[in-house]
């Protein structure tokens, strides 16, 4: 902020007082009677003459510097009128009935914990105005979320480096001038794949999450991400990011390229192509190549009722052993009985047919979290039904009912299967 003189200040208040008193000095009584309208016209005559004297005097003290210049609207302002803030807050409650002994639901999201209240999340997002396409001019933007709470661990960027805590997503946007405006993201994305988002049941129609979602989806990734609208009906992406599983900053000098294609043929029916492709190296894991696919469709039969796939293949290809494949698919079906009330059903299934992708992982940021079997292959699956109540707006009341099975022996702490209960709360601003 620039700061006016002080002796420039005293200068100008003297000034305005000299003015005042040439005015009041020089202007005769103002008790006139009704019958002097000469002297009243000659009156208004030197009032016009005082005031553009005034005027000249005060654009020459402005212009060497005396008097600060016609204040501006302050740029502070015009950036937080132009910024949104948004998120929600989330908790909730759910119970295996199956009660494991270590009290670990393993391999389920969000509640890991079993019987156990849970702060879920508490996501802040700061973002600028969205950036237009144009095939005219440049456009700029940003988006930042935070994320917090017991599922942080398992959403943000998965990076114990400090300054990357919290940390969920956070980009730069640009459109350039090209066509009808290309869209360019550089930053922290999230993942391009699955049909669910990571906020849980803050959006999506179950609270729980499915397991396609982290086993053969992946976390966020830093990257660059260029998107254009070539019709109505046709969106492309493409992006070249450190990796599938690393996150924010890279262990290896490959690179994962992801590509996007979203058809929306009529306004009912829409399907989403994904293709990928990179090398890996996690942790002591050795290099390996990981390539696949995913198909995303949806289909509202009447404006009540939803539906949707998704179908996902992973090919893993290590350098020093057997290649394996990973594949997975699940629906939803989601029905509106009124603007408060919805029901939604998610099935899904899962195959590990080489023994690769699904047992012995740990969910970030849960020690012992892992489904574990000693049999060399096998497969799981869910069937879920959520009740999600909107009495007021912003707020998500989900009670839910979910049945998990598995075909690895003892996967699920011991047993093949198990039913979990519960409910979770949102509340979005």
């Amino acid at each position: 902020m620039t700061r006016t003189p002080h002796r420039q200040i005293l200068t100008a208040r003297a000034l305005r007082l000299c003015l005042g008193g040439i005015i009041a000095a020089g202007s005769p009584g103002l008790s006139l009677s009704a019958d002097e309208p000469q002297r009243l016209d000659k009156l208004e005559q030197e009032n016009v003459d005082l005031k553009s004297r005034l005027e000249q005097l005060e654009q020459l003290v402005r212009k060497e510097g005396l008097l600060p210049a016609e204040p501006s609207q302050s740029k502070v302002v015009t950036a937080l009128s132009k910024i949104s803030i948004s998120g929600f807050v989330q908790a909730s409650y759910f119970y295996n009935m199956q009660d494991p002994a270590d009290g670990i639901n393993d391999g389920y999201l969000w509640n890991t914990v079993n019987n156990s209240f849970s702060l879920n999340k508490f996501k802040l997002t700061i973002a600028s105005a969205p950036v237009e396409a144009s095939g005219d001019s440049w456009g700029a933007g940003f988006r930042a979320s935070m994320i917090w709470g017991e599922d942080a661990p398992v959403v943000d960027t998965g990076s114990s480096l400090m300054g990357f805590e919290g940390l969920r997503e956070a980009y730069v946007e640009l459109n350039a001038p090209i066509g009808t405006g290309l869209n360019i993201k550089a930053g922290q994305l999230i993942s391009l794949l699955n049909y669910e988002s990571g906020d849980g049941g803050a959006v999506n129609a179950n609270f729980s999450q499915g397991f396609q979602w982290f086993y053969t989806g992946n976390g966020p990734a830093a990257g660059l991400q260029v998107g254009y609208t070539v019709t109505e009906w046709l969106d492309i992406k493409a992006r070249v990011q450190n990796g599938m599983y690393v996150g924010p900053v890279d262990n290896n000098s490959d690179k994962t390229f992801m590509g996007n294609l979203a058809f929306k043929p009529t306004k009912d029916l829409w399907f989403t192509l994904i293709g990928f492709t990179g090398d890996e190296t996690i942790g002591e894991t050795p290099p390996q190549g990981l390539s696949g696919g995913s198909v995303l469709a949806g289909y509202n039969f009447i404006p009540k009722l939803t539906t949707a796939i998704e179908f996902d293949f992973f090919h893993f290809d290590p350098d020093h052993a057997p290649s394996a494949n990973l594949w997975s698919i699940g629906g939803w079906i989601g029905y509106d009985f009124s603007p408060k009330v919805t029901l939604g059903f998610r099935g899904e299934f899962l195959n590990a047919p080489d023994g690769v992708g699904i047992v012995g992982i740990n969910l970030p940021g849960r020690p012992n979290s892992a489904i574990m079997s000693t049999d060399p292959d096998g497969n799981i699956g869910s069937l879920t039904l959520t009740l999600t109540y909107m009495p007021v707006p912003g707020l998500r009341i989900q009670p839910e009912v979910r049945y998990d099975y598995t075909s690895y022996q003892g996967g699920f702490d011991g047993e093949e299967s198990r039913w979990i209960l519960g409910a979770g709360v949102s509340y979005l601003f």
